[in-house]
């Protein structure tokens, strides 16, 4: 029975600790799912409270997942769990029943569950949680009540400290099928031995003679037959599920161009992109940096393009305001959202290839730039980041270790 209560425990704590880490490295993207939700109850006039929501629900999720994991304070943190479940696996039946949002997000970008799949898992974790807060009396640390609250003071500290840093750059990992190293193109193409979606179609025509409106399949439908029919309406039904690609709704429209979406990505030379979703809520202070950024890539024979979903009365508003020298493209607003946590934020691309992104309080200087190529520029800094980030882990790591490594005490007996 030990056994079980423990793996209870454990299991739960993981699946905790897993999802509040995931969320908390992406809390923007935990913003904009909260918005989704809000938006598709009607709830509207709570988004101003969706970033909030978005670190406190990231922040809980880890403690009592930490708490869980480690055996810490175990009899309090077992009615945080008992409380998530039973409040989130009613919602999640709603959300599978009525299906307002796709995705829950309860994993954020790294790992994409159907809402009757996380129905489904979250009675799996009800129960577990039931069975960790029957017993909560009978879990023990081996740490004292004021290390055990230091410890997740600790953690909660840190966890909040990363969340507000991946907030104010960009997220430290990326899920998102725009991460860097990520190639567009190959996210946008049918792996072999795929099928798309499969709709069946419906067509209306009316009979000139008798105004009669029949329905007829892409097979059989009168086009020829202009005399006796004319088109009336058409629907469609979706008969097979098929495989969707990461990314689906990618198209850059020019202002005269049209659609420059295939030029961007088979470009061999450098694309530099700033996007900005919704120009009336970027923020303007880096807007100099990207302008300078467009001159320099101008001098280099680089394209620049801005990208925003923005209207073209926004757009030349904006350009006047803030003496924008590129020019603007548009785009879906989700798929900017989801090609970069930011707004404004500058994507780096060569041949669909993504090499770099930043935020829009991380342009460089332009001076970093001149004497070196572009390509070379990006992997080092990337290099660069990933060596703090590994220094950084490994010290956590240590800490941890050194806190929960039990020490024992005591005169040595003669």
């Amino acid at each position: 029975m030990r056994l079980v209560k423990n793996l209870c425990r454990i299991i739960v704590g993981i699946v905790f600790i897993y999802s509040g880490f995931v969320k908390g490295i992406d809390p923007l993207g935990s913003d904009y799912k909260f918005t989704d939700y809000f938006n598709a109850f009607g709830m509207g006039w709570m988004n101003a409270t969706t970033l909030f929501f978005s670190f406190a629900l990231s922040l809980a999720e880890f403690l009592i997942g930490i708490a869980l994991l480690f055996n810490l304070w175990v009899s309090r943190m077992a009615w945080g769990s008992l409380l998530f479940m039973f409040f989130f696996t009613p919602l999640t039946l709603v959300s599978a029943l009525t299906n307002p949002v796709s995705d829950c997000g309860c994993f954020g970008d790294a790992t994409l569950l159907t809402n009757w799949q996380t129905f489904w898992k979250n009675i799996i974790l009800l129960l577990l949680a039931i069975m960790i807060f029957v017993y909560r009396k009978e879990y023990k640390s081996s740490l004292p009540l004021v290390g055990q609250f230091s410890f997740l003071a600790l953690a909660g500290a840190g966890m909040l400290c990363l969340s507000v840093y991946c907030y104010r750059h960009l997220p430290v990992l990326d899920f998102r099928p725009y991460a860097v190293g990520k190639n567009i193109t190959e996210g946008m193409r049918l792996p072999e031995g795929t099928e798309p979606d499969q709709y069946e179609v419906t067509l209306k025509y009316k009979n000139k003679q008798t105004g009669e409106v029949q329905s007829f399949t892409e097979e059989n439908y009168p086009w020829q037959d202009t005399l006796n029919w004319e088109y009336e309406s058409s629907s469609e039904r979706l008969v097979k599920k098929g495989y969707i690609t990461p990314i689906h709704d990618l198209v850059i429209e020019h202002p005269t161009l049209g659609n420059i979406t295939e030029e961007i990505l088979e470009d061999d030379n450098h694309t530099i992109l700033a996007v900005a979703y919704n120009l009336n809520q970027s923020d303007t202070q880096y807007q100099p940096a990207i302008n300078r950024l467009a001159e320099y890539a101008r001098e280099k024979g680089i394209r620049f393009y801005g990208l925003t979903s923005s209207t073209e009365r926004d757009i030349e508003a904006y350009k006047k305001r803030n003496h924008v020298p590129y020019e603007f493209c548009t785009a879906d607003e989700i798929q900017l959202k989801t090609m970069i946590r930011s707004n404004p934020g500058v994507i780096i691309l060569r041949e669909g290839t993504i090499l770099d992104k930043w935020a829009g309080k991380d342009v460089p200087d332009v001076k970093e730039l001149q004497d070196t190529d572009l390509t070379a520029y990006c992997v080092y800094s990337r290099e660069q980041m990933q060596r703090i980030y590994l220094v950084y882990s490994i010290i956590l790591l240590f800490f941890v270790a050194y806190l929960l490594i039990p020490r024992r005490k005591g005169k040595r007996n003669n």
